[in-house]
C-alpha cells in the first residue's frame, strides 16, 4: 500500500467548507469524485489536514490518500488540474510513509486574517472591510494575553465532538500595511471556528468596546456567549501546516 500527501490551494468562496457535507458542496467531495474518475473507481476516500468552514481559503492544505500502487505524481497532478475547477489547485503531490497522517501528524498550523480598511472590489470575497478606526497597539496587547497552553473554550463552536479545548498558541500579531491589516495566529490545532471568533472579539478591542481587562476575564470565562460574534469567514486563510518530517518530490 502506498500512501500520497497532496499539497492544495482553494478559494473556498463557492464551498461548505473542505468537509464532505451531505447536501452541500465541498472541498473534499469535488477533489475525490475528480480523483475517483482518473482511477476508474465508484469510491474514493481522501483524508484531510483539519476542518476549514464553509467560505475559508487555503494558501496550503494537505490531505492523504491510499492506492495499492505506485502513482504517476506528475501525470495525476496534471490530469486533476485540468479536471479540477479554477478554485482548487493541486500544487504538489509528495510520497510519505504509511503511518505518516495528514492531520494526526501535524504539529502547528497557521492561519491569516485579512482586513481591508479601504473599499475595495476587488478583495470583497477575500477580506472583511471595515472602514472605522482600529486600535491596533490594543488589538496586539489583547492577543499577547492568548499566547500559551490554555482552554480556548470561549472562542470555540459549541456542541462539537472534540474531546477538549486545550490549545497551544505559539504566535498571535496584528501588522498593518497601507490599507490592509493582517492578523497571523499559529498553534498547534485549532478548535471549529476558533480563529474567526478570536478576531471578531479583538476587532472589538480595537474599537474600544472591550477593554483589555474584560478580554482577559472572558478568555478564564470559558464560554462562548462572552466573546464576540465571529468575524466573516472570507478573510479566513490557512496559510501553513508544518509537520515533522521533509517532504520530497
Amino acid at each position: 500500500m502506498k500512501r500520497y500527501f497532496f499539497k492544495i490551494s482553494y478559494d473556498g468562496t463557492s464551498y461548505f467548507g473542505w468537509q464532505k457535507q451531505p447536501k452541500q458542496i465541498s472541498i473534499q467531495e469535488t477533489i475525490e469524485k475528480d480523483l475517483s474518475k482518473i482511477h476508474s473507481l465508484k469510491e474514493m476516500s481522501i483524508v484531510g489536514c483539519g476542518r476549514t468552514d464553509a467560505g475559508v481559503h487555503a494558501k496550503e492544505y494537505y490531505f492523504h490518500w491510499e492506492c495499492e500502487k505506485a502513482i504517476n505524481k506528475s501525470e495525476i497532478k496534471y490530469k486533476l488540474n485540468k479536471m479540477l475547477p479554477r478554485d482548487i489547485c493541486i500544487q504538489n503531490i509528495y510520497e510519505v510513509s504509511i503511518d505518516v497522517h495528514a492531520r494526526f501528524s501535524a504539529k502547528e498550523r497557521s492561519y491569516e486574517y485579512l482586513i481591508n480598511t479601504s473599499k475595495n472590489p476587488f478583495t470583497a470575497n477575500h477580506s472583511w472591510y471595515i472602514h472605522q478606526k482600529l486600535d491596533l497597539d490594543k488589538m496586539n496587547a489583547a492577543a499577547s494575553l492568548l499566547i500559551g497552553t490554555k482552554d480556548f473554550s470561549s472562542f470555540a463552536k459549541i456542541h462539537t465532538d472534540v474531546n477538549n479545548h486545550m490549545c497551544q498558541l505559539n504566535y498571535a500579531k496584528w501588522v498593518q500595511k497601507g490599507n490592509q491589516i493582517t492578523f497571523e495566529i499559529r498553534a498547534n490545532r485549532f478548535l471549529r471556528n476558533m480563529v474567526r471568533a478570536i478576531v471578531g472579539t479583538c476587532v472589538d478591542v480595537g474599537f474600544n468596546k472591550i477593554q483589555l481587562d474584560e478580554f482577559k476575564r472572558i478568555i478564564e470565562s470559558k464560554e462562548r456567549q462572552q466573546a464576540s460574534g465571529s468575524a466573516p469567514a472570507k478573510g479566513l486563510y490557512l496559510s501553513k501546516v508544518t509537520y515533522d518530517l521533509e517532504l520530497k518530490n
